[in-house]
Order: structure tokens, then C-alpha cells, then sequence
């Protein structure tokens, strides 16, 4: 069984690896969109513009109807960068209501607004899951997230045993790995991870794919 990457900004394919390559149509946009290879697209807060958002969501939700497109993002808010926060959740908003028409998941870029997404998703009663990438905040943070209906996936921060993320690894049966723009191998991240959860790799692998199957509500 392979590893799952469910979030990677690398294009290089690994053999023994499903990566799910993270494509912003805001700054890929004139890129030919890959029509095999497992990928996500979405307007990233840090670049998407709310003048040009009728266009762009034009456009995604084309290509977001590929069969290879597994999930919508990432696409999220962020309080340090990008668009006036306000601005940010009417382009999220849009693109969780295209997650929910093609019934696909959210792969999620939260920075300083949790209780903005959360408000958002009780708002919306978004039925489509809705996975938080690279989550590195403090286990109290991370537990209210799952309380609320998100999911998680964490990358690098699984290799820090003080952190919110190993404790989260430590005491969830449910989340996702990734390597986000690191170096730092998939592999490297399944053994910290395997090791917090003192189970084998390949056991975890499945777990893994599992809930990743449970997921693709389309594909």
C-alpha cells in the first residue's frame, strides 16, 4: 500500500507515494491543469483578489470537475496576508458552496481566524469535510476543531514530540499526513507518526487510506 500525501506543493511523482499535489488557480492559472495525476485546486488566500473572483471561479469550477481533482483548495483565511479578512470569507464561501455542489472535500489554509472558520462552517452547515492542512497549533485548539467537525492533517510538526501535533497524533485515531512544501520526506512523517501512535507504518498506512476513502464522496 502506498502513502498517502494528502497535501503537496511538489510535482515530482514518488514511486510507492499518492500525492495530492495543491495547485492555486491564482497563481498556476495559465499552467495546462494535470488530467491524471491526483491533485487539488483552489484560490489561495494569500493571492486570490475579490475583483477577479467571478472569472476565477468560472474557471474552477471547470476544472474542478475533473475526475482527478480530489479535493477544493487550498483555500482558507489567513489574518497576516491576502485580502481584507472580510473579502477572504466571501472567496472561501464561494468555494465551499462549489465543494458542496460536486460533493468534494475542502482542503483548508487557516492563519490566525479558527473562530472566523469555524463561524463559517456553522453558518454554511457545511455537510462536505473540511480538512485543516499543516495544523501546528496547541492540542486544546486542536481538539476544539474536531469537536466541531473538522479534520486534520499535519506535516512537519509530527517530528516535534512536545507538540500540539504529536499529542493530537498521540490521541486521535483520525487524521491525515502531509508534506506541504517541506523537505522533509512522507516517509520520514508515517514513522514519527507510527511511532506516536505506537502502531507499524503499514498499519497506519491503512488506517490512513481508509479514512481517505470515507472521504471521496465523487471520486
Amino acid at each position: 500500500m502506498d502513502f498517502l500525501d494528502i497535501h503537496t506543493h511538489k510535482t515530482a511523482i514518488q514511486k510507492g507515494v499518492t500525492s495530492i499535489q495543491s495547485l492555486s488557480l491564482t497563481n498556476d492559472i495559465f499552467l495546462a491543469m494535470p488530467k491524471t495525476k491526483p491533485i487539488s485546486v483552489g484560490l489561495h488566500p494569500w493571492f486570490a483578489k475579490i475583483d477577479h473572483l467571478e472569472f476565477q471561479m468560472k474557471y474552477l469550477t471547470v476544472v474542478a470537475n475533473q475526475t482527478n481533482v480530489k479535493q477544493i483548495g487550498e483555500c482558507g483565511l489567513d489574518r497576516l496576508r491576502g485580502e481584507n479578512l472580510e473579502n477572504q470569507i466571501i472567496i472561501l464561501e464561494k468555494q465551499i458552496e462549489l465543494a458542496e455542489k460536486i460533493q468534494k472535500p475542502l482542503i483548508l489554509h487557516c492563519v490566525k481566524c479558527f473562530s472566523e472558520l469555524i463561524a463559517v462552517k456553522e453558518r454554511l452547515k457545511v455537510k462536505v469535510p473540511m480538512i485543516i492542512h499543516g495544523f501546528n497549533k496547541n492540542e486544546a485548539l486542536g481538539k476544539q476543531l474536531l469537536d466541531k467537525g473538522f479534520m486534520l492533517s499535519f506535516g512537519t510538526a509530527a517530528l516535534k514530540a512536545a507538540s500540539g501535533a504529536a499529542k493530537l497524533i498521540e490521541n486521535t485515531d483520525h487524521f491525515f499526513l502531509e508534506t506541504d512544501d517541506s523537505d522533509i520526506s512522507i516517509q520520514e512523517i508515517y514513522q514519527a507518526a507510527a511511532i506516536l501512535k505506537k502502531c507499524s507504518v503499514d498499519e497506519l498506512k491503512a488506517r490512513i487510506f481508509a479514512d481517505w476513502n470515507k472521504l471521496n464522496l465523487k471520486n
